[in-house]
């Protein structure tokens, strides 16, 4: 996940946090497995609304949406707003 994410996105910050422990037997996700915290600041980032932003985090993540991950909270900012 964070070397896909790092690829496209050539982020300046990048924190991927497993949050599955806090959703065991959670309907649709086997023992509470494949949720996700994402937090990144990148330039690509710039001049883009949150869904655009958004996007772009899924389209990096490509297959995983579909496979691995269950749930995905994304906070994607750029270098600007993160300082």
């Amino acid at each position: 996940m964070q070397a896909l994410l790092e690829a496209a996105l050539a982020p300046v910050a990048l924190e991927v946090t497993d949050d599955s422990h806090k959703h065991a037997g959670h309907a649709g996700a086997r023992g509470g497995q494949g949720h996700f915290s994402v937090d990144v600041v990148s330039a690509a980032f710039a001049g883009k609304l949150p869904l655009a932003r958004h996007r772009l985090v899924y389209a990096a993540l490509g297959a995983m949406m579909q496979t691995d991950i269950h749930a995905l909270v994304i906070r994607a900012r750029t270098p600007d707003e993160a300082a």
